[in-house]
């Protein structure tokens, strides 16, 4: 806390008083913010903590549904049956707005899952047919955790910003304006007591000076 070096006058602290009401509005609006960003990036968070133990879980299922199909075939054959993938995602990206946070926001618009197979059924075990299928599902979760994440992590940005700022304001630009305020305010008393006693001595001169005339 540390007073400005402002004049101690009263348009000054009428100055100071308009600020420190702005700093106090503002103060409660970074702080109601704050709180509603926490709110949302902890639904974030544990949306993101389900994602990623599902998506874990399902890619360890491909992938122990694909060794188990490496076991039904060579690994030539393998290499062959997927090596030219035809399966495609159509995504659309943009923005979403959380709490004046610009999030990414990715849509799958389309998912061709019956042409996710690179080959002939004839040609290939049922195991690689599963691992394949469950690659291509945890894959369009793979999408959605990517956007939960990176939304975490932006609002866990904009969480700091903004605690900084609130710190700022409650701990040195309000206690500062409090204090130059208070200042000023004992400086005018100061002054007005001066100017008192000044007017209750020259009174009391005259009167004296009237009562030798007379």
């Amino acid at each position: 806390m540390a007073r400005l070096n402002v004049n101690p006058t009263r348009m000054e602290m009428r100055t100071l008083k308009g600020r420190l009401k702005t700093a106090v509005r503002g103060h409660k609006l970074l702080k109601d913010k704050s709180d509603e960003t926490i709110r949302r990036f902890m639904e974030y968070v544990r949306l993101n903590k389900k994602l990623r133990r599902e998506t874990e879980e399902e890619v360890a299922a491909a992938l122990k549904a694909f060794v188990a199909a490496g076991a039904q075939s060579t690994p030539a054959e393998i290499a062959e049956a997927v090596g030219v993938p035809a399966g495609r995602l159509k995504l659309k990206s943009g923005e979403d707005n959380i709490m004046s946070v610009r999030v990414p926001k990715i849509e799958i618009e389309e998912a061709d899952s019956a042409a996710i197979f690179p080959y002939s059924f004839a040609s290939t075990s049922v195991e690689l047919d599963a691992s394949v299928k469950k690659l291509f599902a945890v894959m369009i979760k793979l999408i959605r955790l990517a956007e939960v994440e990176k939304t975490c992590s932006m609002l866990a940005d904009e969480i700091e910003k903004t605690r900084r700022r609130v710190n700022a304001l409650e701990y040195v630009m309000i206690p500062d304006y409090e204090e130059t305020i208070k200042y000023i305010s004992m400086k005018l008393d100061e002054n007005e007591r001066a100017n008192t006693i000044r007017l209750m001595k020259v009174k009391q001169m005259l009167n004296e000076d009237g009562s030798k005339e007379v």
